[in-house]
């Protein structure tokens, strides 16, 4: 089984058919990026290269021991200077359109922003199409729970069929004291009810991000913004939980670090980059937590694959 347009069982590797080019602007860098998302060899996985003089053809891979930042974006680096940031919403796109192996050339240091969701991501790939390689996936398996955090903020990794995430947040703020929901990761659940949820902020602290250089890039065409009680967008929410939506695809994004598809379950407690981030050198220290091996059909089970989104609201 070479191609995608035969029967799939969705144990062989993919990459894109074509290469695939958009542009766009950097959420905190502000700066204008070109980049080309191009088809890979099996078992290469998805790596970033610099194609800017100041990255100087520098290849990154996107892995979990490359992550150097994670202050309100995840950032990966080469060691040597050369860095390419907010990465996770083009990385949950990637997995949520089922790309194993791509090559993402870029001419500046930071993934453009598009509607600072993931859907422009899983759009690019299915124009450029998929190509099934002839090489089974290989996915982790957990085999015990890790967890990461404190009481205030917690992320785990526990057992399980398939590849499933849940998330609950809680916010001091009125439209989102308590919201919580769920994912059975597959292309369609993710592309219909996660891909289009947006990166948010409060009005306050988009004044502070840029009086620190960041967010320079960011705007109500990229980001839902949050002002008092007011969504500032014109157009409004796109879900009605569209944040806890946001967070477990920022999730999807920084767990796909991991190297390869983590066969289990993910739950976030008010997480974020950086727990995301600890949450998987805390698997990678602990041998005995996960299994490296090829798929196999008990790894999937489609048909429980239902997503179903819960929205729970605490006074």
């Amino acid at each position: 089984m070479t191609h995608s347009d035969e029967i799939s069982t969705g144990l062989n590797q993919r990459t894109l058919k074509r290469s695939i080019h958009c542009t766009g602007v950097g959420l905190h860098s502000g700066a204008k990026v070109s980049m080309k998302i191009k088809p890979a060899d099996p078992d290469s996985g998805i790596v970033f290269v610099r194609t800017d003089p100041r990255g100087g053809q520098a290849e990154i891979p996107a892995l979990w021991d490359r992550v150097i930042d994670t202050r309100m974006c995840t950032v990966i680096g080469n060691g040597r200077g050369v860095n390419v940031g907010t990465v996770e919403h083009l990385l949950a796109g990637l997995a949520g359109a089922g790309v194993d192996n791509a090559v993402i050339e870029i001419d500046g240091p930071e993934v453009p922003i598009m509607d600072g969701s993931a859907a422009p991501f899983v759009f690019l790939a299915e124009c450029a199409g998929l190509e099934e390689q002839s090489v089974l996936r290989k996915v982790l398996r957990v085999r015990k729970q890790i967890a990461v955090g404190d009481a205030q903020r917690r992320a785990t990794l526990t057992p399980g069929f398939g590849s499933s995430y849940s998330f609950e947040i809680a916010f001091d703020h009125p439209m989102m004291k308590h919201n919580t929901g769920s994912l059975e990761m597959d292309g369609d659940a993710f592309k219909t009810e996660i891909s289009r949820a947006r990166t948010f902020g409060f009005l306050h602290e988009v004044e502070e991000l840029r009086k620190l250089g960041l967010a320079r890039g960011g705007s109500l065409e990229n980001a839902v913004v949050i002002s008092g009680d007011t969504i500032l967008n014109e157009e409004g929410l796109r879900y009605e939980d569209e944040f806890v939506r946001h967070k477990i695809l920022d999730s999807v994004g920084d767990l796909f670090l991991a190297g390869h598809r983590i066969i289990g379950h993910f739950h976030g407690w008010r997480s974020g980059h950086m727990l995301n981030n600890k949450l998987l050198h805390a698997m990678f220290a602990d041998t005995s937590s996960f299994e490296l091996g090829e798929i196999t059909e008990d790894d999937i089970e489609p048909e429980s694959w239902n997503f179903q989104p819960r929205l729970v609201a605490n006074a």
